[in-house]
């Protein structure tokens, strides 16, 4: 059994343990991470990256289909699933393989295996069967474990007929049918992924709207479209039992009158949420709270435990890459004497890859008026957009949400074409505090599409050129 001593461990590679780590490495401090399965967590390899090869992959499909439209007619194509399978898992392996190159390259060890505290400053590390491996002592150790998908109490994912995210990034063959429990970011990609290839989909919400936490002028825009693609959406709908069969499952549900029904399907694909991997850590033994399956931290990301800090969606929502990578940094930078601005929590931004796609930042306008603004509000509408109209996709809209006191921006919410690109100037805009006349005077390039962003700033002021 090898024995080291580090100035710092992590307990996770994902975007925020091997960001995280190397951050540490950058300020010379002697820094390991204990990993037991890919380089790059779920993220790189079960999320964020292999989800957005395989909606490249619809949007191609979605494409051809349209070629028509684009005056290049297609009569005949086929779909190889097997094959779009096969190039997402190759794409996470490829980004993996990057992180185990910076790893290298910063002279990181990555100790492989289960990690599980022995005290506040010493992890014990097994292999697959149980055997103790390694035994490290660190002075700090940040817990960067993530999360894995969650069920409604009673109802087990068994990765055959009742599915989680991973089986639906693997399934060998495309399902005729696939009810989609949950319309959040998860289920909505994968909705839209499968309904490309031709699944018939049912998505099952129990609150007021698909994507809820999304502004709801935004949320009733990409149900629009999603109807149009022949997608039947329940929401304010709970779901009571979901019972796999010999030819698929039938999910029972109960909407808000109380009145019960079926739907029936070969997958029902659960994606209701995630809960924070914390279990066989040793963290109750060692004294850490946890509530509600997530780790409990202070400002500093400091545990109940001193010298043992957590990051990312293991403490929790926002349950974002991005999110977790910047804490993680922060995090090292705070144990290395450093004193890092905090994190401003009201400028993240979510994205969404659906079609079309969802980028938000910032307060949506209902939250604003709750916080006490006097908001005020600009909106552009894609179809008045010359670049969105020549690229076919007219769906959509720019809203963007001012203090009406100091007219800055305090909340942006795009739906349309590369949203969850065009995001970033917002998200720029509401870290800076810039103003509808400094967003609507600035120089947007033509044509584009981030002139939304432009006409829908100049609109709160009542300016906009084209609306």
């Amino acid at each position: 059994m090898d024995s080291s001593k580090y100035d710092l461990l992590f307990i996770g590679s994902g975007p925020g343990g091997y960001v995280g780590a190397i951050r540490a490495a950058q300020l010379g401090i002697k820094v390991a991470v204990v990993e037991r399965a890919e380089l790059g967590g779920v993220c790189l390899n079960w999320g964020c990256i292999p989800t957005k090869a395989l909606l490249k992959s619809a949007e191609v499909v979605e494409t051809i289909r349209r070629g028509k439209e684009f005056g290049v007619p297609t009569t005949d194509f086929t779909i190889d699933f097997e094959g779009i399978i096969s190039r997402s898992r190759a794409v996470a392996k490829r980004v993996s393989m990057g992180v185990a190159y910076l790893f290298k390259k910063h002279k990181i060890p990555v100790i492989e295996g289960t990690a599980r505290f022995l005290s506040p400053h010493e992890v014990a590390v097994g292999d697959a069967a149980g055997a103790e491996t390694h035994r490290i002592e660190a002075a700090n150790t940040i817990v960067a474990t993530g999360g894995r998908a969650r069920s409604i109490p009673g109802i087990e994912i068994d990765g055959h007929t009742v599915i989680g995210y991973r089986q639906a990034m693997t399934l060998d063959k495309l399902p005729e049918s696939m009810v989609v429990i949950g319309a959040g970011a998860i289920g909505m990609e994968f909705a839209y992924f499968y309904n490309s290839l031709g699944t018939k989909i049912t998505i099952i919400e129990m609150l007021d709207t698909v994507l809820p936490i999304e502004d709801p002028e935004i949320s009733k825009v990409v149900a629009r479209v999603y109807k149009k693609h022949k997608m039947k959406l329940l929401t304010k709908h709970s779901v009571s039992s979901v019972v796999p069969g010999p030819d698929g499952v039938t999910v029972t549900v109960t909407d808000k009158k109380g009145v019960e029904k079926t739907i029936t399907g070969q997958k029902a694909l659960m994606a209701i949420g995630v809960r924070g991997n914390i279990e066989n850590l040793g963290l109750e033994e060692i004294g850490i709270n946890c509530e509600r399956s997530f780790i409990t931290v202070d400002k500093s990301y400091k545990t109940s435990v001193d010298g043992v800090f957590a990051i990312g969606d293991v403490i929790g929502p926002p349950l974002l890459a991005h999110v977790a990578s910047h804490e993680a940094i922060l995090c090292v930078e705070r144990i290395a004497g450093r004193e890092p601005d905090p994190m401003n929590y009201d400028a993240i931004p979510g994205c969404t890859f659906c079609h079309p796609q969802v980028g938000s930042v910032g307060f949506s306008e209902a939250a604003a008026i709750e916080k006490g603004f006097d908001v005020k509000v600009g909106r552009f509408q894609f179809m008045g957009v010359g670049k969105a109209v020549a690229a076919g996709e007219r769906d959509g809209m720019v809203k963007l949400i001012f203090d009406g006191a100091s007219d800055r921006l305090i909340g942006g919410h795009i739906v349309g074409p590369e949203a969850a690109e065009l995001v970033g100037e917002l998200e720029i805009a509401v870290a800076a505090g810039l103003t509808w006349k400094e967003i609507g005077h600035a120089i947007h390039s033509h044509p584009t599409l981030h002139e939304a962003i432009m006409e829908a700033a100049l609109d709160a002021g009542g300016r906009a050129i084209h609306a």
